[in-house]
């Protein structure tokens, strides 16, 4: 049966964990274990926490986060989550992709490799002034 679950959340960091939560039962209602969770809210942590930190430098803007479930070819229950912004997008994918790269000098930059790491499928469509979109994609492993 298929499901969806949909946040509008304003561009604070609070709202990491809001959202983290949220999809973290979202995804235990599918029958993800818990290390599995547990990789969930890790990568949704890390996509909210990148359009919160880079889409709105000016700090005022919204993230949306879509949860869907049902199935897709052979796998029953997958979870599908996707994180949107409207921000300023990302001038150059490949290189925001490479291990280490961060605009923040601060930061370490391992976001998107977490994401890669800890979900089945990751993709992230992006245009300069138009925002970014972060689509990743978990199937349990009991299939």
């Amino acid at each position: 049966m298929k499901n969806e679950m949909r946040l509008t959340l304003l561009c604070v960091p609070s709202n990491v964990a809001v959202a983290r939560i949220a999809v973290a039962t979202f995804a235990a209602s599918l029958g993800f274990s818990v290390s599995e969770i547990e990789e969930i809210k890790v990568a949704v942590s890390e996509a909210v926490s990148n359009s919160i930190l880079h889409a709105y430098p000016r700090g005022e803007g919204e993230v949306t986060v879509l949860a869907t479930s049902g199935n897709s070819g052979s796998y029953q229950g997958e979870l599908v989550v996707e994180v949107r912004d409207c921000g300023v997008g990302i001038p150059d994918i490949a290189k925001a992709k490479e291990p280490g790269y961060s605009t923040i000098p601060e930061h370490m930059g391992l976001g998107l490799s977490f994401m890669e790491s800890f979900m089945d499928n990751l993709s992230l469509e992006s245009a300069p002034g138009k925002g970014t979109t972060v689509r990743m994609v978990k199937r349990p492993c009991r299939q």
